[in-house]
């Protein structure tokens, strides 16, 4: 599977299951929301003080299982490396980000206030890699 057809798959499907990387080296992994910006990246949000977010510090290294909505179907694995975007510069990236996923919000302040509150990080994931490129 080339990256291309990843991110279109990506737009469509956003339930995803996060691999980082523990200090030991053993996998961390999250259930996550995805989906892929205009500049081809994929997007996850989530709180500064996650797990993921201090094992992506450390390695920036990611892979996300995403698979639709039922669940059982086609799914994509990506890998790739990860930039934290933090606020303020995130806010904005933030609203695109829920746009993208869950379309508009009923109050844009409201939202604004609970990503401060919750202290909401962006993860702007450069893809590498994309499959799966077999079946069985």
């Amino acid at each position: 599977m080339d990256l291309d057809e990843a991110r279109d798959f990506l737009r469509d499907h956003h339930h995803a299951v996060m691999h980082t990387y523990r200090q030991d080296g053993s996998p961390q992994l999250s259930p996550v929301a995805v989906t892929v910006d205009d500049e081809g990246y994929a997007i996850v949000s989530t709180r500064e003080p996650s797990v993921k977010v201090s094992n992506l510090e450390r390695d920036d290294r990611v892979s996300l299982c995403v698979f639709p909505d039922a669940f059982f179907g086609p799914w994509v694995r990506v890998d790739g490396t990860t930039q934290i975007v933090r606020l303020p510069d995130a806010m904005e990236p933030l609203v695109d980000y829920y746009r993208r996923v869950a379309g508009e919000h009923d109050d844009w302040d409201d939202y604004r206030r609970a990503m401060q509150e919750e202290r909401r990080v962006l993860l702007r994931i450069t893809l590498t890699d994309a499959g799966p490129d077999i079946s069985g």
